[in-house]
């Protein structure tokens, strides 16, 4: 059966980790220093800019791709936005020492 595609809402804030993937990233980008949050939140945008002028050089409508694969294989999705979360988080900690 396939999973909910609102299961990462339903997780467990209470698990043994103290929350998602996606509730430690907030919390972390909303109390560690600003500058480096900042520069950390810049890199995920140039990312994100750079795969979309990726997409659109081989001729990828991007708006139907997303629908696309967020329909088709959400939760590899989910689970590639957790690894994401749990990057960014290490990124901003490590910084932050």
């Amino acid at each position: 059966m396939k999973e909910h595609m609102f299961a990462a809402l339903l997780e467990d804030e209470d698990d043994i980790f103290g929350g998602s993937p996606k509730s430690k990233f907030m919390d972390v980008v909303f109390n560690a220093n600003n500058d480096i949050v900042r520069g950390e939140l810049e890199k995920m945008v140039y990312d994100m800019a750079a795969l979309e002028v990726v997409l659109e050089k081989h001729g990828i409508d991007i708006d139907s791709a997303l629908k696309e694969v967020k329909f088709e294989n959400g939760k590899d999705v989910e689970d590639s936005a957790k690894n994401i979360f749990m990057s960014v988080v290490g990124e901003i900690l490590s910084k932050s020492e």
